[in-house]
């Protein structure tokens, strides 16, 4: 062991593993990293995360990963398609990682010291520049000085005025502690993270392992500005780190010398975070798949094709295949029969393999294209926001990001908000017109879409066969909205006269003439 490692090691010193624990950062901490490279557009928006449940998804990916390791994860997920060559990269990484337990532990302890880091920095790596340092911080070294001797003489010669020296230079020391205390307390919490990072840095370019070896070219140099912005060990006995931030500056004299160190080595703390982020993003991806029962590596085509996908957030999910073409689908089934859950299904397949690579599926063939949502439309009491109103919202939405680029729409139960026919008259017209630049996956309960929207959206029930959930070619034939009255204890009465009614409304609304044409006009 060199000298320099030793006095690494005495700087960041190893930490029983009982004293790692995973902070709980929010989310808004969490997206700050996707937010400075990518600002706040990508391949979904907020709608679409939480329709598609990934916040839970994400927590579950997370579980033993730091702030870093998070924050990229959050990005890949979120990030505008860039030809596929990262996700291969990372996906080549991660099925090493997979198949080597034994690297993959090496590589966890390496960084394990990420997750004591309580604070993000990717703010002030890759946000705003840092504030420049005062022009008279270079002076902070002298003021303690001047006190101790104008306090020092005023004491051996009795000359008052000198004391009203002393009580001035007091009371500039306090000023400076109570104008920059608190920031440089903050600062300390950005620099302990940036330290463990740089320890990882160091620890990963020791491994003898081909993934890490592009960190050995810069890790002399980032051992040396982990030593610059750390504090000299002194600081940590008991009352020393007081008196000397009260008397002498040193944690505002520290908080300007390391916020020049970090300006001047920008350009390699911003490449150490991308480089650990990454690794720690592909350990945190490897741990979740060797404990996957059900995943594939996805291939990349214009068409989609699931073969047996499940929901990785579901205990027992029930295995569904779907395939979508150039045309998008028009889902129906019977209430409670899994429609929701089908397309959180392929919605969550679709972003997680342009994303990761991978799919939840025995096979799968998936697009590069974004995926947008809307499944969770509600009343918004505080805005004054009805359904109909939000609903209308979202469609907006879903319509200009059609205008952008083509995408895939995942949309569930569309236009609840308002009565029956206007719901299918306004549901028709923006299905046609999303359908016409992008590729929708919709469900309904208003099966007279499936025939207005023929042309566009090819019909498929979800059913059970054997007890088993399918999806066939085709509309719903026997509903059971009614039937679960009686289910739900109802009386026979009410079930009788809502039979009459749907027989009735059946017989004025049946066989639709030349539906397609009323859109094409």
């Amino acid at each position: 062991m060199t000298l320099i490692d030793r006095l690494a090691r005495f700087l960041l010193p190893a930490m029983p593993a009982d004293d790692i624990g995973d902070f709980p950062f929010v989310a808004s901490d969490v997206a700050l990293y996707r937010r400075a490279l990518h600002g706040d557009r990508g391949a979904i928006d907020a709608q679409t995360w939480d329709d598609m449940l990934l916040p839970q998804y994400s927590a579950q990916l997370a579980r033993g990963t730091s702030i870093l390791g998070q924050q990229e994860l959050h990005r890949r997920l979120h990030a505008p398609d860039d030809g596929g060559a990262p996700v291969a990269a990372s996906a080549a990484r991660v099925r090493t990682l997979v198949a080597d337990g034994g690297q993959r532990a090496r590589l966890l302890t390496a960084c394990e010291g990420l997750r004591r880091a309580d604070r993000e920095v990717s703010e002030t790596l890759f946000g705003a520049a840092l504030a420049p340092t005062p022009r008279w911080a270079p002076y902070l070294p002298w003021l303690p000085v001047a006190f101790l001797l104008s306090a020092v003489l005023a004491l051996v010669s009795g000359f008052l005025p000198l004391w009203g020296v002393t009580l001035g230079l007091w009371l500039s020391l306090s000023l400076v502690q109570m104008r920059f205390g608190e920031a440089a307390a903050e600062w300390g919490r950005i620099l302990k993270t940036l330290q463990q990072m740089l320890r990882a840095h160091t620890l990963l370019a020791k491994l003898d392992v081909a993934m890490t070896s592009d960190l050995g070219g810069d890790a002399a140099r980032a051992g040396k500005v982990n030593r610059g912005i750390g504090q000299s060990p002194l600081t940590h006995l008991p009352g020393v780190r007081e008196y000397g931030d009260w008397l002498w500056l040193m944690n505002i004299r520290h908080y300007f010398k390391s916020r020049e160190v970090v300006r001047a080595n920008l350009d390699l703390l911003r490449a150490s975070f991308q480089r650990v982020a990454a690794l720690e993003a592909d350990l945190a991806l490897a741990r979740h798949l060797a404990q996957t029962p059900r995943y594939c590596w996805a291939a990349r085509g214009a068409d989609v094709a699931l073969d047996h996908a499940v929901h990785p957030l579901l205990a027992e999910p029930a295995p569904l295949s779907f395939a979508l073409g150039r045309q998008g689908a028009f889902v129906s089934g019977q209430n409670g029969i899994g429609k929701s859950t089908l397309l959180r299904t392929v919605g969550l397949n679709l972003i997680v393999a342009r994303a990761f690579g991978f799919g939840y599926a025995d096979a799968a063939v998936t697009p590069a294209q974004p995926v947008y949502s809307s499944m969770q439309n509600e009343d918004a009491l505080e805005g004054g926001e009805s359904l109909y109103i939000a609903e209308l919202r979202r469609a907006q939405e879903l319509l200009a990001l059609a205008d952008e680029a083509p995408a895939i729409f995942i949309i569930d139960e569309i236009f609840r908000g308002t009565n029956h026919l206007e719901s299918i008259s306004a549901a028709a017209a923006v299905l046609h017109t999303l359908s016409a630049s992008g590729r929708v996956i919709v469900s309904s309960h208003n099966l007279v879409l499936a025939p207005l929207l023929g042309g566009a959206l090819a019909p498929w029930c979800v059913g059970r066969v054997d007890g088993a959930l399918r999806l066939a070619p085709g509309v719903l034939k026997e509903t059971n909205g009614i039937a679960l009255l009686a289910a739900r204890g109802f009386d026979a009465g009410i079930s009788a006269k809502a039979l009459r009614v749907h027989a009735w409304l059946s017989d004025y609304m049946a066989h639709p003439l030349d539906c397609e044409a009323v859109l094409a006009v």
